[in-house]
């Protein structure tokens, strides 16, 4: 088959290489589109890979091959999927998705509902940002927000401030956190005020303004206790929080050895890769696997599953890219140099 790989300090590239061995909690999918995410530039730019090689990329959608005997969700051969996986795995040659075939972890896959206004395209846009979203906002046990969950209506409208709303994890952090309840305040270019208003949001703020941090602690008389930042903008979000509540909390799906926030205020910070519950080796830090992490990743797929086939959560608006998987690594330059704004690059393979 044909994949995007890399090697240790090399470009990637396009080389044909043998099908993988499927894993038995894995499926083997044939790749119908996929979706660039800046993390495929970061760890391709890292020069760390697997020997021989790492597939590079994440996001897809596809239809299922063959099943693994230790795959629990119910799947049958045929079915139209899709999901996100361990692209440019340092331990996994094969974990990537930017190939003719790839295998991925059955029990976090995602069946493609039966909606003729979703394509294949718009899908694979979906799965990588929310589980970030989910990881972020809602998993249990102090690794997040701790946010009411989506369909309980426990928000209660209470703010929750989402730096970077025009971005993928933006646009379905809004969602998701208006179906739990919460009234969204959220930052982007005025550009993109249509995109942040169409999912939900109740107050947009231009991110250039330098006063729109003082503008959104006046808006919410300085009880803003939740900040969820998807660009790494603390200092913003510390000047919009509360400067009264004990509790208030800042998330981050970027890890900032810079970050600006006051004394007291409580920060995490979450890496998307711990769901499939497999220690891995990235960014010079070794990750052991979680349990915790990756069962909370089955429910948060079945949940955004249930959710899209119900038309509750809109896919990212898309630019469908030609060329294949040759044309990727000029899209990967593209999102690495910034080019990329309100949109998400997808690549049909078939």
């Amino acid at each position: 088959m044909k994949a995007l790989t890399f090697q240790a300090k090399t470009t990637a590239s396009v080389k044909t290489i043998p099908l993988p061995a499927l894993r038995p909690t894995h499926l083997l999918i044939k790749v119908e589109s996929v979706a660039l995410n800046p993390t495929d530039w970061k760890c391709v730019d890292s020069g760390i890979a697997a020997t021989p090689f790492s597939i590079v990329g994440c996001d897809y959608s596809g239809t299922v091959v063959s099943i693994g005997s230790e795959v629990t969700k119910p799947f049958k051969i045929g079915d139209k999927v899709y999901g996100c996986a361990h692209g440019s795995n340092q331990n996994e040659a094969y974990d990537g998705v930017f190939a003719e075939y790839t295998m991925v972890k059955g029990d976090v896959t995602m069946h493609a509902p039966t909606n003729p206004n979703l394509s294949m395209e718009d899908l694979c846009t979906i799965p990588l940002c929310s589980i970030t979203v989910g990881q972020g906002l809602f998993q249990p046990g102090g690794k997040s927000l701790g946010l009411a969950l989506p369909e309980t209506g426990n928000g209660k409208e209470e703010w929750v401030l989402i730096y970077g709303g025009s971005t993928t994890a933006g646009c379905l952090g809004i969602q998701f956190a208006k179906l739990a309840g919460y009234k969204v305040i959220t930052t982007c270019s005025p550009r993109n005020n249509d995109l942040v208003k169409s999912r939900g949001a109740d107050e947009i703020f231009d991110y250039n303004d330098p006063e729109s941090a003082s503008k959104i602690n006046k808006l919410t008389e300085n009880k803003l206790r939740y900040a969820w930042d998807t660009i790494a903008e603390s200092k913003f979000c510390d000047e919009a929080l509360s400067s009264d509540a004990p509790d208030c909390h800042y998330g981050c799906i970027l890890f900032d050895d810079e970050k600006v926030l006051r004394e007291g205020v409580k920060c995490t910070e979450t890496l998307m890769y711990t769901m499939f519950g497999e220690g891995f080796q990235k960014y010079e830090t070794d990750w052991p696997a979680s349990k915790e992490d990756y069962e909370f990743a089955k429910t948060w797929m079945s949940l955004t599953e249930k959710l899209v086939a119900e038309g509750k959560i809109m896919p990212h608006p898309k630019k469908v890219m030609h060329g294949g998987l040759e044309a990727i690594p000029k899209g990967m330059e593209d999102l690495m140099a910034e080019k990329v704004r309100g949109e998400k690059l997808v690549y049909p393979l078939h």
